[in-house]
Formats: C-alpha cells, structure tokens, sequence
C-alpha cells in the first residue's frame, strides 16, 4: 500500500506542475470530476485509467514509477567524503552536477570543450565515490539521492560556497533573464522564525519542480539558480547613518 500512495501521490505533484486539475482528467478520461476525486482519494485506479492520466500529463509510466522512488529516498546528502573529493575538482564537480540532471556522456562531450579521454577519467572517479554507476555504451545511472542538498557546513559550501554567491549576484538579474527583490522591515522574532520556515518550503517546491520536470527533454529545460537569505539588517549600512554608542 505505500507503494501505491507514493505512486499517487507523484501522479499528484506532476499534475498540479503541469496546472491541470481533476476536471481537466475527467473530461480528459470521461468520467466526472468526483468520480476522479473518488478514485484519487481511494487509490482504485485500473491500469487503463492510469496510462491515460500519464497521457494527459504528458508522463512515461516508468518515469512516474521513477519519481515515486525518488520521494522514497529519505537520504538528502552526500558523505563529507564525497563532498570533499567534488569540492577539490570544480571540473569533476562540473560534470556530476550535469549527469544529475539527466544528461549523458555523449550529450556533455557535444555541449562542452571536453575531450573523451578527460570525460572517461572523471566518470570512472564518480563510479568509484559511488556517485554514478558506469553502464554500457557510455551511458551511466546516477546513484546520488534525490533530491539532493548540500551540507550546510560541508566542504563544498566552504571551498566554493563564496564564489558560487558571487558570480550568482555578479550580473543584473532582469538583463539576464533572472527576478530578484530586495524588501527589508522590521518584523517580532517569531514572525522571522515563520519568514525562515517559509523559505524551507520554498526550496522544497522548488527541488520538487525540478524532480518532476527532470522527465522533460533536455532541450526543454534551463538551469535556473536559487538563493533565499535572510539576516539581520539595517539601512545603516549603506547610508553613512550610525547609532549613538
């Protein structure tokens, strides 16, 4: 029965990321919207109703499959180990961070300036930190869990966490194709606590988007970049005004 809630639920998520709702598959599959709703909710679907809801979603069965395994998973993060040894190779870090999201070998060779002989040598280092698994004719299957953060005080944070933060902010976010706002206010310490949590959900939905869209083409998708801060602030610092000792 877990299986088939976990399956449901992925069915759920990659719905409502495609905006489609319950009246949207029952016209889609002829039935009524609460004859949906009850299947949902009872978890009664025959195969035939669910291959035409994946139809509608415009989702390969076994990737749905794919998706429910995925929220199965409950470890989130690397070994320092691992960490340790992508923090110390930007190009090896490069390489797993493409192959993460779906793409293969052949698709790096062609979309980067890289040699076969250098991209063989990094997959059979990420091979043998348990990163990848190496399958035939170039092709390989990514071990990592999904999704994926990074230590919070780990080594790829404290080797490349600044220059990460400062290329991201380098460049004007609406010429670029990016959104960013800028708010500050005064706020009690348990709304900045629920101001926390919030961001928390909010990469969540996003790590959860990028699962569920990660069955698209490549050629479909685009790396996007986000970053939710927060601190203690104050106009102070960048108007000259101090604070009376």
């Amino acid at each position: 029965m877990e299986q088939t809630e976990q399956l449901i639920e992925a069915l759920k998520r990659v719905l409502k990321s495609r905006g489609l709702t319950y009246a949207d598959v029952a016209k889609a599959i002829g039935l009524s919207e609460p004859s949906v709703k009850r299947q949902f909710s009872q978890r009664s679907f025959s195969l035939r109703t669910l291959d035409e809801i994946c139809r509608l979603a415009e989702i390969d069965f076994f990737d749905l499959a794919k998706l429910a395994r995925k929220s199965m998973d409950t470890q989130e993060t690397l070994t320092v180990a691992q960490e340790e040894a992508l923090a110390k190779q930007p190009l090896l870090l490069g390489v797993f961070n493409l192959l993460y999201h779906e793409w293969q070998p052949a698709d790096i060779l062609v979309a980067y300036e890289l040699g076969k002989v250098e991209c063989t040598r990094l997959l059979v280092r990420l091979d043998r930190l348990g990163l990848i698994e190496l399958l035939p004719n170039d092709r390989v299957k990514v071990r990592a869990p999904r999704p994926l953060r990074i230590l919070p005080d780990g080594p790829i944070r404290n080797v490349l966490g600044i220059a990460a933060t400062d290329d991201f902010m380098r460049v004007p976010f609406a010429e670029n194709g990016g959104y960013i706002r800028f708010e500050f206010r005064e706020i009690s310490k348990a709304s900045y606590a629920l101001l926390q949590r919030k961001i928390d959900r909010l990469a969540v939905e996003f790590n959860e988007s990028a699962e569920l869209d990660s069955t698209l083409p490549r050629t479909q998708r685009i790396s996007i970049g986000l970053m939710a801060a927060t601190r203690p602030w104050n106009i102070e610092a960048i108007t000259g005004l101090r604070k009376r000792r």
